[in-house]
């Protein structure tokens, strides 16, 4: 049996550090069914691990009684009639180019499983804390997509950064699952914040130029010329498929182009906010600039090391959002869509806004000044890529606790993420056990886009 190891050792590729630490994505497949017009040409998916209160944002209840309502008052927007928390005035102001969707619900209420469910659209055999990842799990969003997706030379077809989902054990649906390593993620956890930020496994060794490089994998490819155990093994065809696009990567400067953070104006970076989040999404719009199909950028540990991680806000819920996610959240995401419409992104880029589920009604949680898990309903917010500003899908009851009409799953939302990009959400995957299985069970919201 090929191995990995002894694949690496026989083309002597210098490719260890990049192949051990991080997955490689990569685009068998080809695109959705013929005819399906693709509305968006990438997608950056910012996930809010924790939980944000949708009921403290975007679908506030000024009317609802005390206990619920909450301590933030509700101030006019960009869209009449349609009111913003007042710690979000900058994304008030561009709420217009934003769609809502109101009335997105579940029944997860452990991290672990609603995070699975919301990273990849499928529900999860279980609401259990320690649900593992298994390869009977489905792949994430950023898998599928490179599964269906003809790659950009030199790039990856899915990048995600800079954490790692987890409520003790870490959350299934940020990898391939049963697609493959050759759909992983290009996955990294170095801060795009720190002073020395840098990927050391995109560089050769001091002692290794390209045309080394290449000489060397052209020795492999005399080696393994008549292709027998690779057409025998289908882990061998994979382990092929990624040494040639590490080959490309690594003989290419887009990626580590995108990566230097050193080449942006100042001023952009200040504007994003001098942030892990802020860089990290700064960071989005370059790799997608530089051509990545599916950036999934994780919104998990506390900004600049304090508060609270993410937006699991059972304690001191409206002191934690007021100080430390709202402000930070109301400078870096308009500066994104800003940005992406001033280089003339925005319209090919689909910007998702969204965490595993929402916050509860009710007031009082631990402390009496939290919230807690709330998947009964809550709000997803989209932008570019086709989408039609202002629009407003579903509505939530009186006291945002429950869809009133339009309800939506996160069946849903995948498909509506693989119908913006010309996947045909009815597609066909192989699981290990042989079986066809569609990459979405929902149906686009087709209402969301012009």
């Amino acid at each position: 049996m090929l191995t990995r190891r002894k694949s690496l050792q026989i083309g002597g590729l210098g490719l260890a550090g990049l192949w051990s630490a991080y997955r490689l994505g990569n685009a068998w497949g080809v695109e959705g069914k013929p005819g399906l017009p693709p509305k968006a040409k990438s997608v950056i998916f910012l996930h809010q691990y924790g939980g944000p209160s949708h009921i403290d944002t975007f679908d506030m209840k000024p009317q609802a009684p005390d206990g619920i309502r909450g301590e933030f008052k509700a101030v006019s927007s960009s869209i009449a009639g349609v009111p913003v928390c007042e710690h979000l005035p900058r994304w008030g102001a561009q709420l217009h180019q934003w769609a809502q969707v109101r009335s997105v619900h579940h029944d997860m209420k452990n991290h672990n499983p609603a995070c699975y469910y919301s990273l990849t659209g499928k529900r999860p055999p279980t609401d259990d804390i320690r649900l593992r990842d298994t390869l009977e799990l489905y792949p994430a969003y950023g898998s599928t997509v490179a599964k269906f997706s003809k790659p950009v030379p030199g790039v990856p077809t899915f990048v995600a950064y800079p954490h790692v989902l987890r409520d003790g054990a870490i959350s299934p649906g940020q990898h391939a699952s049963f697609l493959g390593k050759q759909c992983d993620p290009y996955f990294f956890q170095a801060d795009p914040n720190a002073p020395d930020f840098s990927l050391p496994e995109l560089q050769l060794p001091a002692d290794i130029d390209l045309n080394r490089l290449e000489r060397r994998r052209e020795l492999v490819k005399l080696i393994d010329e008549d292709r027998r155990l690779i057409e025998r093994s289908a882990e061998a065809r994979g382990l092929d498929t990624l040494q040639e696009q590490a080959l490309q990567i690594l003989s290419s400067t887009g990626l580590r182009d995108a990566l230097d953070l050193g080449r942006e104006d100042t001023t952009v970076r200040d504007a994003y906010g001098r942030t892990t989040y802020g860089q990290s999404c700064l960071l989005a719009r370059r790799l997608v600039e530089s051509g990545v199909r599916f950036v999934t950028v994780y919104f998990s540990q506390g900004i600049g090391g304090n508060g609270s991680e993410g937006w699991d806000t059972h304690q001191e819920n409206f002191k934690d959002l007021r100080e430390r996610l709202l402000p930070a959240t109301d400078r870096t995401v308009p500066t994104l869509i800003d940005d992406l419409e001033s280089r003339g992104l925005l319209e090919d880029t689909l910007v998702l806004w969204m965490g595993e589920f929402g916050r509860g009604p009710q007031i009082g949680d631990r402390d009496g000044k939290g919230r807690g898990h709330w998947p009964d309903c809550y709000t997803v917010m989209m932008a570019g890529g086709g989408i039609q500003g202002g629009t407003i899908f579903g509505q939530s009851d009186a006291k945002g606790a429950y869809p009133a009409s339009d309800p939506v799953g996160p069946e849903d939302i995948a498909a509506t993420i693989y119908w913006a990009l010309g996947i045909d959400p009815a597609a066909e995957v192989i699981d290990t056990q042989g079986r066809p299985l569609p990459i979405s069970t929902g149906a686009p919201i087709q209402k969301l886009f012009r």
